[in-house]
């Protein structure tokens, strides 16, 4: 049975702190989410590292709260996290098809953790999997067989006229076999549809792996990426 220790990993935020008074109020906001063993707060480096096994997605909502956002820099060891952005091929949803992200961490080579949200969605019962392959040019259609079955997530909490969820779970998988596959979320538990959702799984940077504040693609900061990426529907 892996211990407590074993079970925790480390992550690191970027958030806009500008004096002791800033620590502070994101300090004592972070106090209350569970799962948080160490937290350091960096003024000079405007970063926040926390350790043991709290959701990212709860960390961030938690800083929200105080007025701030973060961004995560980096989750876990090297080459031990990863990321899908979950997306709708359904024409009604063109404007806004980014519906929810799965962001996932290693503990060890066999177990990670999956942090879900949905957004923008109805309300309802909604089953994911990770499937075979990773090839979503018919959106969900394409992606083959299930080769992992999550338990059934509710959406019931009000997004303005949608509704959302976050779920926060263990799973027996490693991440090194993910990579290029895909994760889906659909209606119904053992079928898929154009509509459900899906991204590919694709690697995402550890722990202190990631002190980049100015993308060579775009030329943007990874602040106005994160305004881009909050108008996507991309909100923790």
């Amino acid at each position: 049975m892996p211990t407590a220790v074993e079970n925790e990993f480390e992550a690191v935020y970027a958030v806009p702190l500008h004096c002791e008074s800033c620590v502070k109020s994101v300090t004592e906001a972070l106090k209350p989410v569970h799962g948080i063993s160490k937290l350091d707060v960096d003024l000079e480096a405007q970063k926040i590292t926390v350790k043991g096994h709290a959701a990212p997605s709860k960390i961030i909502e938690a800083i929200q709260k105080t007025g701030k956002d973060a961004i995560i820099r980096g989750t876990g060891k090297p080459n031990s996290a990863a990321v899908a952005i979950l997306e709708s091929f359904d024409e009604a949803d063109k404007q806004t098809p980014v519906k929810g992200l799965a962001r996932m961490v290693a503990t060890s080579p066999d177990e990670m953790y999956v942090d879900l949200t949905l957004s923008g969605v109805k309300k309802g019962t909604y089953y994911p999997s990770i499937r075979e392959s990773g090839n979503i040019f018919k959106g969900a259609l394409t992606t083959g067989k299930s080769i992992y079955d999550f338990p059934p997530i509710e959406a019931k909490t009000k997004d303005g006229e949608l509704y959302k969820c976050q779920e926060f779970v263990k799973v027996p998988l490693g991440i090194s076999g993910l990579i290029g596959r895909s994760l889906v979320v659909s209606h119904e538990p053992k079928n898929v549809f154009w509509e459900s959702l899906c991204g590919v799984i694709a690697r995402s940077a550890g722990a202190w792996e990631n002190d980049k504040y100015v993308c060579s693609c775009t030329g943007k900061t990874i602040w106005q990426e994160r305004v881009d990426a909050v108008g996507r529907g991309i909100s923790n």
